[in-house]
């Protein structure tokens, strides 16, 4: 079967990647949304799902222990293509999802609702949904809420890629700080607002549950607010150096243990073995973790896409210096199909065709693209070695 693919998706994934979002570290910004958004349409499971390349991340969840699954199964991958929720009744009796595992297994899922998450610059990033074993009723009121509650998903991402810019940009202007503050102050006080006016109006709309969960996005609206408000009255830059959050840092330990707890999963559904390797010298040295998972889990999550079951993915990360500048050296290989000469040539130009992995998963054909898209914008270099049959090598370099 066709797999949708949105116009622009190129475009679509970049906007995702400028997030530079750590999948596995966002429920805690976002579960009393998933909650909020269960308690409004009265189901048991409500996920807010990020959908990239390869992989359907839910990185918030109320309900269902889910963390992530293929694109090409999900649901929420036919939501991202339009500008409106998309509902189906009965998940058994859509073609497109009867045989799925959560339809045919535990679970045992039956009614779909989801909304997606447009992010300023028009682009879906990924969707709220709302799910449950039997069919519910998600009246106007309701959707309305939900659309409130998906704006202020995009909403928080929108802050903590602003906070992030403003503890990794210490040492830039405080003209800049005061405009990036500026600019968060927006979003966060119209959802404020419109929380206030829900509360306002809730009795009316019989939805007293609701209020309890309102108020929590209300609380943590203010407490961002006043977040701002301390940006902007700092006098001290050294101080708000100091504050510098390690978050934004990694070290060679930290990597691998990221990359094993996102992609582990992957390779585990596949029957692939992951494995990643560290040279024993630096491993403790910290470097910016700028746009680094979006790099290596592209490349890992192409890698066991073509890999055979009982084959591999080695991941080998060293950290060294280049004209006394730190530089990660990431070399990712598989016992896979391998490219031909003219796909890897293709691939360093930076376009890439749709292929269909080993187990025929749909290939998206935008992954390695938007792999080297990266690289270059970081200064950094990646090549290429492959044999039809047999490997695929990709080695990365860059400046960190």
């Amino acid at each position: 079967m066709e797999r949708p693919i949105p116009e622009d998706e190129f475009n679509r994934l970049l906007q995702l990647a400028n997030y530079d979002l750590d999948n596995s570290e966002l429920e805690g910004n976002l579960k009393d949304l998933t909650k909020l958004a269960a308690k409004v349409a009265g189901t048991t499971i409500s996920l807010v799902n990020l959908i990239d390349s390869y992989t359907q991340w839910s990185v918030a969840t109320e309900g269902l222990p889910v963390t992530q699954v293929p694109r090409e199964d999900s649901v929420c991958q036919y939501t991202i293509m339009g500008n409106h929720p998309m509902e189906i009744k009965d998940l058994s009796k859509d073609e497109r999802f009867m045989e799925k595992f959560y339809v045919t297994d535990n679970p045992n899922l039956r009614f779909y609702w989801g909304v997606p998450l447009k992010n300023e610059s028009g682009f879906n990033l990924g969707a709220l949904c709302v799910l449950d074993t039997e069919t519910k009723h998600i009246s106007p009121e309701k959707v309305e809420l939900l659309q409130i509650i998906a704006d202020e998903i995009v909403n928080r991402l929108k802050i903590i890629k602003a906070l992030a810019f403003l503890q990794s940009e210490v040492k830039t202007s405080k003209e800049k700080q005061m405009q990036v503050a500026h600019d968060i102050r927006g979003p966060i006080g119209g959802i404020v607002g419109l929380a206030q006016i829900i509360k306002e109006q809730g009795d009316n709309n019989k939805l007293d549950e609701v209020l309890e969960f309102i108020k929590v996005i209300q609380n943590s609206g203010k407490s961002l607010l006043e977040l701002a408000d301390e940006i902007l009255s700092s006098r001290d830059e050294g101080k708000r150096e100091n504050t510098l959050n390690p978050d934004l840092e990694y070290n060679l330990l930290t990597l691998k243990e990221k990359l094993e707890n996102l992609y582990a999963v992957q390779g585990e559904q596949k029957k692939v073995k992951l494995v990643v390797e560290l040279n024993d010298e630096k491993m403790e040295i910290a470097f910016r973790k700028t746009k680094l998972l979006q790099i290596l889990g592209n490349l890992i999550s192409n890698a066991i896409k073509f890999t055979p079951t009982e084959g591999s993915v080695t991941v080998n990360l060293i950290l060294g210096e280049k004209a006394n500048r730190k530089e990660l050296l990431a070399v990712v290989k598989d016992t896979g199909a391998g490219m031909t000469r003219e796909q890897v040539e293709a691939l360093l130009k930076g376009e890439g065709k749709t292929t269909m992995g080993t187990f025929g998963e749909k290939g998206y054909g935008f992954g390695l693209a938007l792999v080297k898209h990266l690289i270059d914008g970081m200064g950094g270099t990646l090549q290429i070695d492959s044999k039809i049959g047999e490997y695929s090598k990709f080695e990365v370099r860059l400046p960190v």
